[in-house]
């Protein structure tokens, strides 16, 4: 069978894409191997409507709905190649299915980020130690925090934190490596700087009890927010040769298209916002486009 569209990726953006696709009758391929971004995370936030619910639940209502529509099908796999043809369609593998034709790709692959190799970080990744006061600020406002950053950005992160709370330290992991400016800065707010690495996170169950440094001490946080770096989470785009940009970002135009034609992107793994509502609006707007194209353009039956 040749799809219209195959979506590599099911949650938020990939789902939603699949939604207004179906919607338009193509049909539709959604390869999803189950491992979304925020699958750490208890909870979701700053999402109208479903505001602390289980990211979990979200995406499992969401496959329910699709249910109804008879073009879309879900399957639960890893995609593990993707090559273009001669003819412009696009080939997918996966390990325990086969392969599977489409006429356009759309990848919804999102991003893996970049956990340092601190014992006791992963733990309390999603939990404790976060990456968006938007998303779980809130929740934890007004406690000893912890901002594990370094660079010219600390200020700018800073600010944007003592929003929150005004118990606010930056660990650095190491020798700072920004200027006096943002150090004249951060002091004239009253955000001290921890240049010692981190040996260790002290936590229970997730919870963060504290940062444990290399000279022994137990700084004092009871939550942390971390900026890591990411890469991209599936293999496909670089077997491709889709560009990315400086940010390791897929490279993309005003159609979400990226630099290999028939090839798109949508979600965290091509914008800087990573937020739900955001990755749900990408897909709707991904999959009311390419269901345009189909329509006008490469409907069999308007030849």
């Amino acid at each position: 069978m040749l799809y219209e569209v195959i979506i590599v990726g099911g949650s938020y953006a990939g789902l939603s894409a699949a939604l207004a696709l179906g919607r338009a009758r193509c049909r539709v391929l959604v390869i999803d191997a189950g491992l979304p971004r925020n699958r750490f995370a208890p909870h979701a936030h700053n999402l109208l409507l479903h505001d602390g619910d289980a990211p979990a639940d979200l995406a499992a209502q969401a496959r329910q709905q699709l249910a109804p529509y008879p073009t879309v099908q879900l399957l639960a796999a890893e995609a593990t190649a993707a090559e273009r043809q001669p003819d412009g369609t696009f080939t997918i593998g996966t390990a325990a299915h086969g392969s599977f034709r489409g006429e356009v790709l759309a990848l919804a692959t999102g991003l893996r980020d970049e956990l340092p190799p601190v014992p006791g970080f992963a733990e309390c990744w999603g939990k404790s130690i976060i990456h968006c006061p938007y998303c779980h600020g809130y929740e934890v406002a007004d406690r000893p925090t912890g901002l594990w950053h370094n660079g010219d950005q600390v200020a700018d992160v800073a600010q944007l934190l003592l929003n929150w709370t005004r118990e606010l330290t930056v660990f650095t992991n190491g020798p700072a490596t920004f200027g006096a400016p943002v150090r004249a800065q951060l002091a004239a707010w009253r955000v001290p700087v921890e240049e010692t690495r981190v040996a260790a996170v002290a936590h229970s169950g997730g919870q963060l009890q504290g940062l444990r440094l290399a000279d022994g001490r137990l700084a004092a946080a009871a939550v942390l927010y971390a900026r890591l770096p990411w890469q991209q989470a599936s293999a496909l785009p670089d077997q491709l040769g889709c560009a990315l940009t400086e940010n390791n970002l897929l490279q993309i135009d005003a159609q979400n298209q990226t630099t290999v034609p028939g090839v798109y992107a949508l979600g965290d793994n091509c914008s800087p916002l990573h937020q739900l509502v955001q990755a749900m609006a990408a897909g709707n707007v991904v999959g009311a486009g390419l269901s345009r194209l189909f329509i006008t353009q490469m409907r069999r039956w308007a030849a």
